[in-house]
C-alpha cells in the first residue's frame, strides 16, 4: 500500500512528547529568547520529517486530507530559533560565517545533502531541497528545482526544471511534475491544508496548484492550468461544477483530465466584447489503457 493511501495520523490521537515540547516553545513569550533545548527540539521535528514519520497534514478514514497543526507550529518554530548565517548554494563548499555571502538563510535549515544509498538522483545544476523535506528513493530533480521545509514528495516521482514544491505540499508516488510547475506551500494559518497530489498524477508544464487543492489519484493537469480556491472547474463528462467550501478544498476527481478553458461573459457589456473568463475544464476520465501522454492526445486531437 502505497504511505498516500494510509491513514497515517496517530499523533493526531494522542500528544507525544515531542508535540508537548514544541507547542511549549511555540508558547515562548515574543520578544523573549526561546530555551537552549529549542535547537535540539527542532532538529528532532526536521528530522523525523526528513525520514517521513512526521507529516505536516494526513489522509483520514474517509480519503480527507487534515493539516496537523502542530507539526506546523514546529516548523514556524524552526524559523523562530534559527539565526541569520551565510550559506553556500547548493553544491557549494564550506562557507566562512565572518565574511560576506550571496546567500543568507536560517543555519537550522540549510540545504539537504542526499548519501547515494538513498536512491535520490539530484542533477547538478542549482536545485535545492531544504532541511525538514522527505523525498523518496527514486524520486529525480531536474535543476534548478525547490522544495521547501515540510514537503512530502513520494517515491519515484519527477521534479522537472523550474518546479516548486512549496513549504508542507504533499506530493505522492510516481507524480510527474513537469517544468515550471508550481505546488504552493502554506504555512499559516498552522491549520491550513497544503496542497496534496496524490498518487500517478501529471501536472503539465506552467501548472499552478494552490490554497489546500487536492488533485487525487491519477489526474492529469494540462500544462497552463491553474487552481486555487477560487477556481470553479467544470466537468463536461458528468456535468458538474466542483468548487471549494468554506471548510472543504477544491478537489479535483481521480483520473480526471483538466485543460484550460474559458467560460463566456454574459453581462451585457462584455458580451458585446465578446469576452471570456478562464476556466479550467474536466474534458475526460483516464481508463485502465489509457497513458498519461494519450489522455491528453486524444482529446486534443
Amino acid at each position: 500500500m502505497s504511505p498516500m493511501q494510509e491513514r497515517m495520523s496517530p499523533w493526531q490521537e494522542r500528544m507525544s512528547p515531542l508535540q508537548e515540547r514544541i507547542d511549549a516553545l511555540h508558547g515562548w513569550p515574543a520578544g523573549e529568547a526561546l530555551p537552549e533545548a529549542a535547537g535540539e527540539i527542532v532538529g528532532e521535528l526536521l528530522g523525523r520529517l526528513e525520514a517521513g514519520s512526521l507529516r505536516a497534514a494526513v489522509k483520514d478514514d474517509d480519503g480527507s486530507w487534515t493539516a496537523v497543526p502542530w507539526v506546523k507550529r514546529g516548523i514556524l518554530v524552526a524559523f523562530r530559533s534559527g539565526r541569520i548565517t551565510p550559506v553556500a548554494a547548493p553544491g557549494g563548499g564550506p562557507v566562512d560565517p565572518e565574511s560576506p555571502s550571496a546567500f543568507l538563510d536560517k543555519h537550522n535549515l540549510p540545504v539537504r545533502r542526499f548519501a547515494a544509498g538513498e536512491g535520490v538522483r539530484v542533477v547538478p545544476g542549482g536545485s535545492a531541497v531544504r532541511r525538514g523535506a522527505y523525498v523518496g528513493p527514486g524520486v529525480v530533480c531536474m535543476p534548478p528545482m525547490y522544495v521547501n521545509v515540510g514537503a512530502w514528495v513520494g517515491a519515484g516521482s519527477m521534479i522537472d526544471s523550474h518546479a516548486l514544491v512549496g513549504s508542507c505540499a504533499q506530493i505522492g508516488e510516481r507524480v510527474h511534475l513537469s517544468a515550471a510547475a508550481q505546488i504552493g506551500g502554506v504555512l499559516e494559518p498552522v491549520g491550513a491544508a497544503p496542497v496534496v497530489i496524490e498518487d500517478d498524477v501529471l501536472v503539465g508544464g506552467n501548472a499552478g496548484v494552490y490554497e489546500g487543492t487536492v488533485v487525487r489519484r491519477g489526474a492529469v493537469l494540462a500544462a497552463g492550468v491553474v487552481l486555487t480556491r477560487g477556481t470553479p472547474v467544470f466537468d463536461l463528462v458528468r456535468e458538474e461544477v466542483y468548487r471549494a467550501g468554506p471548510s472543504r478544498p477544491l478537489e479535483i476527481p481521480e483520473d480526471a483530465v483538466v485543460v484550460p478553458g474559458g467560460r463566456a461573459v454574459t453581462r451585457e457589456w462584455g458580451l458585446a466584447q465578446g469576452l471570456s473568463l478562464y476556466a479550467p475544464v474536466i474534458v475526460k476520465y483516464r481508463d485502465a489503457g489509457t497513458d498519461l501522454a494519450t489522455a491528453l492526445e486524444d482529446w486534443l486531437r
